[in-house]
Formats: C-alpha cells, structure tokens, sequence
C-alpha cells in the first residue's frame, strides 16, 4: 500500500491570496469546514476546532502545526480519519501533511502531500489511506472556489 497521498492543482488566484487561505485559520476553516479559533497558524502550536462538516459535526479536529515558511510551505500532523469519538488516537502515530505554494501560468500550484500512513495501525491504515485520499480530492476542489470566490 502507497505510504503517500499527493494533490496537485493550479488555482486561478495571486499565491498571496492561496497563502491567506491556507495560513489563517478561520479562511482555512472556511474551505476546509472546520471551526478554529482565530488567528494565524504558528510553528509548534497545537490547535483544535469543532468540525462542520455534515454528520461529522460531533467531532473535533487536533492539528499540530511542524512548520509555516510565508506564502511557501505550511505542515501540520494529524491523526487521519479520527473520526471514532469513543477510541482513543494518542498512542497512534500521526501522518504529516504539507501545502506547498509555487507561482504558475495563471495562478498558484498548490500542492497537498500527506505522508506516514505506513504507521497507522494495520487495522486502520487502509481505511485512513482510502478516506483521506477522497478527502483531499474534495478538499482541493472546495479549496478552488473558495480563493476564486473569495478573491
């Protein structure tokens, strides 16, 4: 099984505008259906927010921001779909996910890696894989319209 989830896009938005999206939290809650608290992600913090998205909205998000270079690079860790509110993830390794930001023809590359499945507990690691895989095929479409939109 792959250790590795890669999406690449091209939005239609000044790599500026990507950055604000993906590096403030409540722009990136905004997209991502997610509720933080405000303000800007900071190397080292911990940070949780109340989940929106539709039948998830029992759950709460944990993120661990590794690094935040402006308008460049920012990396959280997370525990991939931790979505069982009755099992505990703390003892579990946690996958790292990295946006990338680069200039392009007409716009930015963003690029969303998220690595270390090769960790997850066998008897997670598939599903985690497979639903993570569709999410962040979701989440770089709902990205698109949000800094199109939100220009």
């Amino acid at each position: 099984m792959p250790d590795r989830i890669e999406k690449r896009i091209l939005l239609r938005a000044p790599r500026e505008r990507v950055w604000r999206a993906i590096s403030d939290k409540t722009e990136y809650g905004e997209w991502f259906k997610v509720k933080f608290p405000p303000g800007k992600f900071t190397p080292g913090e911990h940070v949780t927010g109340h989940i929106l998205e539709p039948g998830y909205e029992h759950l709460t998000l944990e993120i661990w921001i590794v690094d935040v270079i402006p308008e460049t690079t920012l990396s959280f860790r997370w525990h991939p779909y931790g979505i069982d509110p009755n099992y505990d993830y703390s003892s579990e390794p946690t996958t790292l996910v990295t946006f990338t930001l680069e200039d392009a023809d007409g716009g930015t590359r963003l690029t969303i890696v998220e690595t270390g499945f090769d960790q997850i507990p066998l008897h997670r690691r598939d599903e985690a894989f497979r639903m993570n895989t569709g999410g962040w095929e979701e989440q770089s479409k709902r990205i698109e319209r949000y800094v199109t939109a939100n220009g």
